[in-house]
């Protein structure tokens, strides 16, 4: 772990719902004494993998601001992100991006899915001209294997779940983030797709420098794209660690019953690198979460 300031970081948090009187409902610890950190100078692709319950959308709605920790700090460049001032609050918005299971809630459908990518490029004044703007999103469409002219001048429900979720990371790239929060983004895709949707996330770290804690139930793709892997388990970290250790050498009972529950016929396969090497148009697929990321600002 580096001394340097962690771009952001959760400092062990918690969060717990209910349990607040007579008439409300029973206490349920959603997060337990949960740690992570991110840093801004190592890009690096940390996988927080459970089932529906383990705590996972928690987290990654701690990591965005939109919940408090009920204990704990959650920090942004050493700060209390809850704490960050009027200016520096948009700076948060920009560098911590998010991506989501289904965009189609975040689009309007009475406008072009142009609107979309515009509006960050108004709201954080990052062009001079409408010609700089075009030009950044064709640069941004074609950097997620997009083609502008059969993209642009569209309506949401004229394109794929693919195509639509493909062009959110598009938006998000046009503001160059430090680190992406990607909660469940290949969940609801057919599993013959996934790997486009897994390269462009890939793409992310490699091509582009950003961070990305990706959040999933599925162990395989945590495998196949992370740096390393945390298991979480009503709340709880059970085991956390190199992607190879954890997949072959599990600790945890927990852990073994993530791999048990893998369906895939040719074990070897499930793991191979080379499971990303295929790719072709996708269908990939927001929960309360993404509205409220609107209601934020983004």
């Amino acid at each position: 772990m580096s001394d340097g300031t962690a771009l952001i970081e959760l400092e062990r948090v918690s969060r717990t719902f209910g349990g607040g009187g007579l008439m409300s409902q029973r206490r349920v610890i959603a997060l337990q004494d949960f740690s992570l950190r991110i840093e801004e100078e190592n890009p690096s692709i940390v996988a927080v993998v459970g089932e529906s319950g383990s705590g996972k959308t928690t987290m990654a709605r701690l990591l965005l601001g939109l919940e408090r920790p009920t204990s704990g700090r959650v920090l942004y460049r050493g700060k209390d992100l809850h704490r960050l001032s009027g200016d520096e609050w948009p700076e948060f918005r920009r560098s911590v991006q998010a991506i989501f299971q289904d965009p189609f809630a975040v689009y309007n459908s009475f406008y072009k899915v142009d609107h979309v990518l515009t509006t960050p490029l108004r709201k954080f004044k990052l062009a001079n001209s409408k010609e700089e703007a075009r030009t950044m999103i064709e640069q941004a469409l074609r950097a997620v294997g997009l083609d502008p002219d059969n993209t642009l001048g569209r309506y949401p429900h004229q394109l794929s779940g693919g195509q639509r979720q493909r062009t959110m990371v598009a938006r998000t790239l046009l503001l160059r983030p430090k680190a992406i929060v990607a909660d469940e983004p290949v969940s609801m895709i057919d599993a013959s797709l996934r790997a486009t949707v897994l390269g462009n996330l890939l793409q992310l770290k490699r091509e582009f420098g950003i961070s990305l804690i990706y959040i999933t139930h599925d162990l395989t793709t945590a495998y196949q794209i992370s740096d390393r892997i945390v298991v979480l388990h009503h709340g709880q970290v059970v085991e956390e660690g190199d992607p190879d250790q954890i997949v072959n050498h599990p600790n945890h009972p927990y852990t073994q019953l993530l791999i048990n529950s893998i369906p895939e016929p040719d074990p070897e396969r499930a793991w191979a690198d080379d499971a990303l090497d295929d790719t072709g148009d996708d269908e990939w697929e927001v929960t309360a979460t993404q509205r409220a990321l609107d209601v934020h600002g983004i």
